[in-house]
């Protein structure tokens, strides 16, 4: 079943001179009408989108000739108009069909799931004898489980008066919602097309990339903005994004930040833009990860277990009323609004993405395989444009989501302590795996294919562990409900869910395998890991990039673009802007130290040398500095040399695996009258996203190229590289210019404002290079004499 749009066309509807008129999908409307009763999510994995289509394509393909599918049915409903497209509709039998596929035990689906799917086949069969002038319908719910392919049909005879009257009574539970949004959409959009920029002016560089988003929206292209840090990039692409939404009727604009400082940067430059237009009819909302939005984290998430999913559904329409009175949701007022309405935040804004004008999220609200926003967007054809803040680590993020591996000890360790049921397949995976890497000799190899065998062997795997949890919770659902065990399946055990949630990512990127990624098994202490390897996201990014009106990508180095270009897929007309630095080099000394290596072979060699300059500059202009490093390897053994030739000048060092509260202390050791040196890892969380003005922070060092290193992996990679693109991209794609971009980031932290004054230390030879020369900055004034 695919639906239609779910979004207020009154600005569609006042321009063609109608009455402004509502238009919702079949599945939203009855997710917002029929669903009751508690958020449950037992263990229920779904379909991936790949198999849910094949699904319903084998459904069809079983039906006789004359069968249809992915039927049209729509009809205006006062200032409703309810769209969607019917499953399949057999005209002999004349019988409607609703598909839905899954995985588990179909007994153990909850009522309220089943509920909800006949109210979306009762409409469909009533639109479909409205629009063949039919007296009767035979309405079919037919379940197909994914792993058997078999079907389950369930069905209804229904008189056309009785579906039409319960279309109608679910039409009006939703107008008073529906008149409601749209006198906010109508609002929201003559607010908007007045909404004055925050400030009195644009700073040096922010109108022209402000009208470059706004002439990419107008257009519906991308846009990949290279803008300096300190214009006020957030703001710049914001403004321009909400005065284009009246015009091309926006539903929603999704900004996307790699950190949660990112999101905090966003929140605050919408609470700049409505405090220059009070009362601004603007609805923001903040998505975060379930772990930090989840109040009862030692509780499962249904209502025999945790009370704030006990009775969601009857207590969401109070909670989604005050949640939209509401101009702005961020975690910590989304939290206390769940918490006095006594449902779950977490789902909670799930639900308000659907009403949210402006949504704040990560990057995988997006982009990941299963990502929210996308999928509503294309479920509901939404019309959103989308930001990207700090593009440049869209990459990386990227190529974790696609990437999947498993690790051979941890099913060892499972085989051990596994029930009964699981012997034997953990068994025979256990065979197979094993086969795969008998033959290789070194420790790390590429292989062209995954072998089918194995692949076999891990789907039967998997299908025991889901039969497995399904008995698991039928014994626990008939336990007495004074057991302790009654909330929890036995013995399941949180190793065992981790291991089957890999393996599906891994068989699903089995499924879209291709030159995009790698397959390769790395053997080392015993341990057998096998990794389906991203390396290009582009073919996955695409889609996403298609399905907005327009997607900005902006960051302080988003260069060389046809890099980024290449790497995530931007369409081929994508608009491409680098706005001019503010800051002039007189605010910057940049110095390369040409006569020190800091390759992995001379790194004992640079320690003397290092300090020696380090200390040298400190003393020449007392103050804060940072020191940047390839790894915390090379940070420890420079640190322990400076701490035992010059203790007298404060030091202090970024820690492995460094919490928020061990992080914060070693930002605020940056005053403005104090002086030291802050010793760093470059790319980590120091390296970009941190703001330190003024005296705060006056100069860097950066004792390295920022390359990758060098080993197997991505000697690899390279080779892909150059088999994608060409001999002479790969060494740079793998290496150079991913380096680069992390010493640029860090550098970065120096100048903040035009004020500021500062110096940058290039430490090593190759900084000297032509090639490393046209990648920095412009405005950089580099002094490679010496």
């Amino acid at each position: 079943m695919s639906d239609a749009v779910t979004s207020p066309a009154a600005g569609q509807a006042a321009a063609d001179g109608a009455a402004p008129c509502y238009r919702i999908a079949v599945r939203a409307l009855c997710e917002f009408t029929a669903k009751q009763g508690d958020l449950d999510l037992r263990f229920t994995p779904s379909p991936s989108a790949q198999e849910g289509i094949a699904g319903h394509a084998l459904v069809a393909g079983r039906r006789a000739g004359g069968y249809q599918t992915e039927v049209a049915l729509s009809q205006q409903y006062r200032q409703l108009l309810v769209r969607g497209r019917a499953d399949g509709y057999d005209p002999g039998r004349q019988r409607i069909d609703e598909v839905k596929t899954y995985l588990g035990a179909l007994d153990r689906m909850p009522d309220n799931h089943r509920r909800l799917h006949w109210a979306q086949a009762r409409i469909y069969g009533h639109l479909l004898c409205r629009q063949y002038g039919l007296e009767q319908i035979d309405v079919a719910l037919i379940y197909l489980d994914i792993a058997s392919q078999k079907e389950t049909v369930l069905h209804e005879l229904h008189a056309a008066s009785a579906l039409a009257q319960f279309f109608e009574q679910q039409c009006e539970r939703f107008l008073a919602w529906a008149e409601q949004e749209l006198a906010h959409r109508r609002a929201r959009d003559a607010a908007l097309t007045a909404l004055p920029f925050a400030h009195a002016e644009f700073r040096s560089g922010q109108r022209p990339l402000a009208e470059a988003v706004y002439k990419a929206n107008l257009a519906g292209r991308c846009l990949m903005a290279q803008a300096p840090t300190g214009i006020g990039k957030t703001i710049g692409t914001l403004f321009p994004m909400l005065k284009a939404c009246p015009s091309q009727q926006l539903d929603k604009v999704f900004y996307l930040a790699a950190k949660s400082s990112g999101r905090q940067m966003a929140l605050d430059a919408l609470t700049l833009l409505g405090a220059g237009a009070p009362g601004l009819p603007l609805r923001v909302l903040e998505l975060v990860a379930r772990d930090k939005a989840c109040v009862h984290p030692e509780l499962a998430c249904h209502g025999d277990s945790c009370p704030l999913a006990r009775g969601f559904y009857d207590r969401l329409p109070p909670a989604r009323a005050a949640a939209v009175q509401a101009a702005t949701l961020d975690k910590a007022s989304l939290r206390a609004l769940a918490l006095q309405h006594e449902v779950c935040p977490y789902y909670l804004s799930q639900d308000l993405v659907r009403w949210a004008d402006v949504v704040v999220g990560d990057y995988n609200y997006y982009f990941d395989a299963s990502a929210l926003l996308y999928g509503l967007s294309v479920q509901n054809q939404w019309q959103v444009s989308v930001l990207v803040d700090e593009a440049h680590n869209l990459l990386p993020r990227a190529r974790a989501m696609y990437t999947a591996e498993l690790q051979l000890g941890r099913l060892t360790q499972m085989r051990a302590a596994a029930p009964a049921s699981l012997r034997k397949p953990f068994a025979a995976l256990h065979r197979q795996w094993q086969a795969l890497c008998r033959d290789q000799e070194v420790a790390y190899q590429v292989y062209p294919e995954i072998a089918e065998k194995f692949r076999y062997a891990l789907q039967q795997a998997c299908g025991a562990i889901l039969d497995y949890f399904a008995q698991a919770q039928a014994g626990a659902a008939d336990a007495p409900a004074t057991a302790p065990e009654a909330a929890e399946a036995p013995d399941t055990g949180e190793h065992l869910q981790r291991f089957y949630f890999d393996a599906l990512h891994f068989l699903r990127m089995d499924e879209v395998f291709g030159s995009h990624a790698l397959f390769d098994i790395a053997k080392e202490r015993g341990e057998v890991v096998l990794c389906i390897r991203n390396v290009i996201p582009a073919p996955f990014l695409t889609p996403r990039f298609a399905a907005s009106r327009s997607t900005v990508l902006f960051s302080a180095t988003l260069s060389p673009a046809q890099f980024y270009a290449d790497t995530l897929g931007l369409p081929d007309d994508a608009a491409r802007i680098e706005v001019d630095s503010p800051f002039s080099h007189g605010q910057l000394t940049v110095r390369v130290q040409r006569d020190i290596s800091t390759r992995y072979r001379d790194r004992d060699a640079s320690l003397l040398p290092i300090v020696a300059l380090v200390a040298e500059q400190y003393d020449k202009v007392r103050g804060n500095y940072l020191a940047f490093f390839s790894s915390y390897d090379y940070l420890q053994k420079v640190l322990a040399l400076f701490r035992q030739r010059h203790p007298e000048i404060p030091v202090w060092e970024q820690q492995r695996h460094m919490d928020e509260a061990g992080q914060s202390a070693f930002l605020q050791r940056f005053c403005a009258d104090g002086s030291g040196i802050g010793f760093a890892v470059l790319g980590g969380a120091f390296a970009e996203g941190i703001d330190l003005p003024g005296q705060r922070l006056i100069g860097a060092f950066i004792a390295t190229l920022g390359l990758p290193q060098v080993n197997p992996v991505n000697e690899e990679i390279m080779r892909r590289m150059n088999h994608l693109f060409g001999q002479q991209y790969g060494y740079d794609y793998t290496y150079l210019f991913p380096g680069i971009q992390k010493v640029v980031q860090a550098a970065g932290r120096v100048i903040r404002t035009v004020s500021d004054r500062g110096v940058i230390h290039l430490i090593d030879d190759r900084y000297a290079r032509a090639a490393v020369q046209r990648l920095l900055p412009r405005w950089w004034k580099a002094d490679t004499t010496k």
